[in-house]
């Protein structure tokens, strides 16, 4: 008996090299998917029972509910995004932070 091919015969199409859409075409026309959409929403409509939990929680001497904030923080962090970190930084005593690129070249 012969044995069947290992491959069916479809072969993947490769991704084009350096730009796939042409000039001003968006790769994603219409944006978010319908699904992630949905559950940012879903997300957002639990934001007050998120800060309500954590504000409980917060305010309890003893607080052994760590699911409970894992809960809320994933849900706000789902509605609204993560906060944004920033950093400042600075020279000695606040002043401007100075930079010195230099440039070497082999010599010819």
């Amino acid at each position: 008996m012969k044995e069947p091919p290992a491959n069916s015969g479809k072969q993947r199409k490769k991704m084009p090299v350096g730009r796939p859409f042409q000039k001003g075409q968006s790769g994603n026309p219409s944006g978010l998917p319908k699904d992630i959409r949905e559950v940012i929403a879903l997300a957002r409509s639990h934001t007050v029972t998120a800060i309500t939990a954590l504000a409980e929680i917060a305010g309890s001497p003893v607080s052994p509910e760590s699911a409970r904030v894992s809960a809320a923080n994933a849900l706000l962090d789902r509605a609204w995004g993560k906060a944004k970190e920033t950093v400042e930084i600075s020279g000695q005593d606040g002043a401007p932070l100075g930079l010195v690129v230099t440039v070497v070249r082999p010599s010819e």
